[in-house]
């Protein structure tokens, strides 16, 4: 093992600190990655926060990030795919099993014995758990590590390890092209990039905002149109008119009155994550073939693949570059919606 600086979270109640962790020496499999940029996530927060503790308990010292990207710099003896001086990203998979139906359906987000980056049993023993991109340097099995287009700016690149593939994912699913009118709820993290994407892939893509003030800056983005959902009047001209809805809000919200927008056989994709179990019309899905649907990052192959795609279109995240001393500052700015559209962290601060 090695040591390596990373900021952590010692309790649910506690700051992020400067503090250092163990990293094992990078086996055969293995790429180890000096850290570059790593985005902030909101499920960062939860996590330090130990908000979902129903769901995923959080083990202390927690060290989080699961959108970064940096630079090779040791391959072990079998990797092939990288060499020392690649500019490489990792997203929130770091293993997984890659034997089950899902792994061989390319779907490892799923599977029954995967990894997260950071927060999962370490099977390397090097810690309890793993530890993510809030630190100088990690390694990662090869097959979990993407290639970063060249022209991509890195701070702004980082994010799309979760924020990009979130949005990609449904969007692909569906089949988002040249003559789909595609809604977009909220316009933040997630949502900003999913405005991105669906206008690149070629879709008519109108923002659902509950505020007039991010009119301009969602037309900036690439939508063709914007429409306030607290306006019934605005909400009521476009019944029956989407192919396609992407979700992303993560607050308790009416899904009803978006399924009212939907055209025959249209869906909806739930990516935002509210904590209260949100209330759904059985009829608002009967007429019309309606589907309502949920979807949580993506696999390896496909999180390339946007990285691609991403690149071909020079589609990155809006971000706020911070130092990694300013994160707690930054967590509760989130807090407060007061960033476009994502903070990223210059790992460089955390040196010396």
């Amino acid at each position: 093992m090695y040591k390596a600086k990373a900021y952590s979270a010692a309790s649910a109640t506690s700051a992020l600190a400067s503090t250092v962790i163990p990293r094992r020496e990078p086996t055969s499999r293995d790429v180890q990655i000096e850290i570059l940029f790593c985005g902030i996530c909101h499920s960062d927060l939860h996590q330090v926060r130990d908000e979902w503790s129903g769901a995923i308990p959080t083990t202390y010292p927690c060290v989080p990030g699961h959108e970064f990207v940096g630079r090779v710099t040791k391959v072990g003896a079998e990797v092939t795919k990288y060499k020392t001086g690649d500019i490489v990203g990792v997203g929130c998979i770091s293993d997984s099993d890659r034997t089950c139906p899902h792994c061989r359906a390319g779907f490892e987000q799923f599977c029954p014995d995967m990894t997260w980056t950071y927060n999962s049993p370490d099977k390397h023993k090097t810690a309890p758990v793993t530890y993510g991109g809030y630190s100088e340097s990690i390694v990662i099995d090869h097959d979990c590590v993407l290639r970063i287009p060249t022209n991509l700016n890195l701070a702004g690149a980082a994010p799309l390890l979760c924020a990009g593939i979130t949005t990609y994912s449904p969007l692909r699913r569906a089949n988002v092209g040249p003559g789909m009118k595609v809604g977009v709820v909220g316009l933040g993290g997630l949502g900003h990039m999913g405005v991105k994407l669906a206008k690149a892939m070629g879709a008519h893509v109108a923002v659902f905002t509950t505020s007039e003030s991010k009119r301009k800056d969602a037309l900036r983005l690439g939508a063709d149109e914007v429409i306030l959902s607290r306006s019934k009047e605005e909400m009521a001209k476009h019944t029956g008119t989407f192919q396609f809805i992407l979700d992303c809000v993560a607050a308790e919200h009416d899904v009803n009155a978006y399924l009212q927008l939907l055209d025959l056989n249209g869906k909806i994709t739930l990516v935002g994550a509210p904590e209260s179990p949100l209330s759904l019309s059985a009829f608002a899905l009967l007429f019309g073939n309606k589907t309502l649907s949920g979807s949580i990052i993506g696999g390896i192959a496909e999180t390339q693949e946007m990285l691609d795609f991403c690149g071909q279109h020079n589609i990155t995240a809006d971000v706020e570059v911070i130092s990694i001393q300013q994160v707690n500052e930054a967590y509760e700015r989130m807090l407060k919606s007061d960033v476009k559209y994502r903070f990223s962290i210059d790992m460089a601060s955390l040196k010396p």
